[in-house]
């Protein structure tokens, strides 16, 4: 089994930035990607950013400019750095991974952007 934990969260004003954490743990054999998605109140669940095991990245339109994806495989963990937040980055924020052949979901951290 594997568990995502993700870590970062807060109260931010806009303009302000944060650095979300995700750490994988228990059988991993393989990562072929990892990311990050957002659920706002009333929304669904969409993608902010990923990067494979390669380093292919790939970005919500919405977040171009300001998050940057990255990761250390040899620590199993992918970060989101946020930058020039804006109101509306405000949601509960996933961490995903394609590990060993199956999809896993973190427990979400919540970010929110308010003076």
């Amino acid at each position: 089994q594997v568990q995502l934990v993700e870590s970062g969260g807060g109260l931010v004003q806009p303009g302000g930035s944060l650095r979300l954490s995700c750490v994988a743990s228990g059988s991993i054999f393989s990562i072929y990607a990892m990311g990050w998605y957002r659920q706002a109140p009333g929304k669904q669940r969409e993608l902010v950013a990923t990067i494979t095991k390669d380093g292919s990245t790939n970005y919500a339109d919405s977040v171009k400019g300001r998050f940057t994806i990255s990761r250390d495989y040899a620590k199993n963990t992918v970060y989101l750095q946020m930058n020039s937040l804006k109101a509306e980055d405000t949601a509960v924020y996933y961490c995903n991974g394609r590990i060993n052949l199956s999809n896993y979901w973190g427990q979400g951290t919540r970010v929110t952007v308010s003076s």
